[in-house]
Formats: C-alpha cells, structure tokens, sequence
C-alpha cells in the first residue's frame, strides 16, 4: 500500500477562492487556480483529493484554464503500465492572471455603463 499526502486549503485560500467566485469566476475554476497558485505542480489526481472536485469538473476547469492561456501541461511515465499522467502548473504568474482578471472585469463594467449611458439617451 502506497501512502499519499493530500493538501487542503487553509481560510485564506478558500477567501481568495471565495474572491474569485464573487467577481464571476467558475467554482471550479476558481478553486484550481488557486491550488495551483501555490504549489510549483500537480497532476490532476492531486488537484482533484485537494480542491475536493470530481474527475470531470477538473478537467472542464483545466480547459478553460488552457484556452486562457493561464496554465500549461505536460505529460508524465505513469508509475505503473496505463495512460500517462497529466501535470499542471500554471503559465503565468497568478499576479499577471489577476491583472489579466482586472482588465477583463473594467472593460465589462465600462461597456455597462455605455449601455446605461445609451439607454438614459433615449429619455432625451
């Protein structure tokens, strides 16, 4: 028998978690990226035991997490015969992630209020 140890978050990574979640980030999402964040790597198993996630909502947020351009993976000889193992980390620095989050976020909100501004327009 093989001994594992599994890592869970602490309150101040299910806040950030929580952070992410409230200004519109996927759950799951969310929870992956801040995992990986703080660790250099991990394979899917790992993140799946750590973030509390099942199997297919790790790798729909993986997906998503590589379409951004936010996380790369490699593949890695599995211990035993089988499928190689998968290992994420993430591409960018999470401070450039959170900046890309921000920009994203302002021209959202602008882009609001040029509707609100159009809409008050039409009560000229």
């Amino acid at each position: 028998m093989r001994t594992e140890k599994v890592m869970y978050f602490t309150e101040k990574e299910e806040d950030f978690a929580n952070l992410l979640i409230g200004i519109g980030t996927k759950r799951n999402v969310a929870k992956v990226l801040v995992f990986l964040a703080n660790i250099p790597e991990a394979t899917s198993r790992e993140i799946e035991r750590s973030t509390d996630l099942r199997q297919p909502e790790v790798s729909i947020a993986m997906k998503c997490l590589i379409d951004l351009g936010w996380i790369r993976s490699r593949e890695s000889k599995a211990e035993s015969k089988g499928r190689p193992v998968k290992i994420y980390k993430l591409a960018k620095p999470i401070t450039e992630i959170l900046d890309s989050i921000e920009k994203k976020k302002e021209k959202e909100a602008n882009n609001q209020l040029a509707h609100i501004q159009k809409l008050r327009d039409y009560l000229r």
